[in-house]
């Protein structure tokens, strides 16, 4: 039986390189970084001082302050990313299609800023100082929570927290979704909203950040001098569509969800298998579901963390899963730029692949100046490029040992020219 094809109507995105997918798109093609010293919070606080902070984004002028004062910053993210994937998409909901619509918005951590208001509030003055939205708040799932309501949707909600890979599973289960008929449409990505001086120095004290105050040379994956991750914050957010579906109502599309593989470490709570052969098995999985192999792939948004565990286990699944063609993709990392999202990050990374399949060019990997020999593939250092990309393949890896792999394709009618 064949399976459903599934395409991608409409993207939104809130990230550290731009709150929108046009500008989000032109400063990572570009290479300009969007890491910088920590505003969030007093910095003093944490050994730490940089992060891949959202900048100008005014929840107060979006939603209204009643409204922003009703959501943790993570759902803001979410919110907003969505509002811009649905007005993209030109998808209406309405009576007659509200329960063949439903979301997937994942989380690493949830609203942990309201979480760490809660605390100081009861620490200060008791149960009085817990608002009374305190909870919703809190809760990973407030993301899917405020797009169902928000547009009425009454078809499938979940949230997946599956930490660093949360973005694609979120894209994965949504396609299987609409791929087993319990939905036509669904809006899917993640959220991340995590520079807080809790996260920030458990990480730290965990030695996955980067000790490095430079933000021109702190995120650098791939590099032999890298020390660590940057942590970033931000949404990603697409719909999608079964394509009988998008064709019907006159859609346009970006590109098509073709393959989604995903498997477990079970190796480790927070460090990759150094061989990389879970992460392998994802790749090999969603190039089996795409029904394509590793030769056809133009381009690999990797997880590419900058930490020196994961981005030699990367280099290594690569390799094993794509052999000797692997020296002839293109591989960048726009971590470089963004800063490491977390639950956010791979959903952000799902609309660069998109985009460099739409723009045939490839985001660089920049301040990779002195390449760690064990991490030997085309990693496009410093600047992007013009290259064909008919394929683009997009890894997340997460402590708990996910593994969760995408691939995205042209779509002949309405892609390139």
């Amino acid at each position: 039986m064949d399976k459903k094809r599934i395409v991608i109507t409409g993207m939104g995105i809130v990230c550290p390189t731009g709150n929108n997918v046009a500008d989000a798109w032109a400063n990572t093609a570009a290479g300009k970084n969007g890491i910088s010293f920590i505003t969030r919070y007093d910095r003093q606080l944490t050994q730490n001082q940089l992060a891949g902070e959202v900048k100008d984004f005014n929840p107060d002028a979006i939603f209204g302050r009643k409204e922003a004062r009703r959501m943790d910053r993570v759902a803001q993210f979410a919110l907003e990313a969505s509002r811009q994937a649905m007005e993209d998409s030109g998808l209406t909901i309405t009576r007659d299609n509200m329960y063949e619509v439903g979301c997937i918005i994942g989380s690493g951590v949830g609203g942990i800023n309201s979480f760490v208001e809660s605390q100081q509030g009861i620490d200060k003055r008791g149960h009085r100082g817990i608002k009374p939205m305190a909870i919703p708040k809190i809760l990973s799932d407030s993301c899917s929570g405020a797009v169902s309501l928000n547009y009425n949707l009454r078809g499938p909600n979940h949230c997946i927290v599956t930490a660093c890979a949360s973005g694609n599973n979120a894209i994965g289960e949504a396609m299987h979704i609409i791929r087993r008929g319990d939905a036509t449409a669904m809006i899917a990505g993640a959220s991340e909203a995590a520079i807080v001086p809790l996260c920030v120095a458990g990480f730290n004290n965990m030695t996955a950040l980067s000790r490095n105050d430079d933000p021109e040379t702190a995120s650098r994956p791939f590099d032999l001098n890298r020390d660590g991750f940057v942590p970033g914050e931000g949404a990603g957010v697409l719909v999608l569509e079964a394509l009988d579906h998008a064709l019907e109502r006159g859609a346009k599309v970006y590109a098509e969800l073709l393959g989604y593989g995903h498997t477990s470490d079970a190796y480790h709570i927070t460090a990759p298998m150094e061989t990389g052969e879970g992460a392998a098995k994802a790749v090999e999985l969603a190039l089996r579901d795409a029904a394509i192999t590793g030769s056809d792939i133009s381009y690999i948004n990797a997880h590419g963390t900058s930490t020196p565990l994961n981005d030699t286990a990367e280099t290594n699944a690569l390799k094993r899963a794509l052999g000797e063609t692997v020296y002839t993709i293109p591989v960048s990392s726009t971590k470089s730029m963004t800063g490491h999202l977390l639950g956010g990050g791979a959903a952000i990374e799902a609309v660069f692949s998109i985009m460099a399949i739409r723009e045939n060019f490839i985001p660089p990997t920049i301040h990779l100046d002195e390449p760690d020999p064990t991490c030997d593939l085309n990693y496009v250092p410093k600047a992007g490029c013009q290259h064909e990309v008919r394929y683009a393949m997009s890894n997340a890896f997460g402590f708990g040992g996910h593994n969760a792999v995408v691939i995205f394709g042209e779509y002949p009618n309405n892609g390139k020219v």
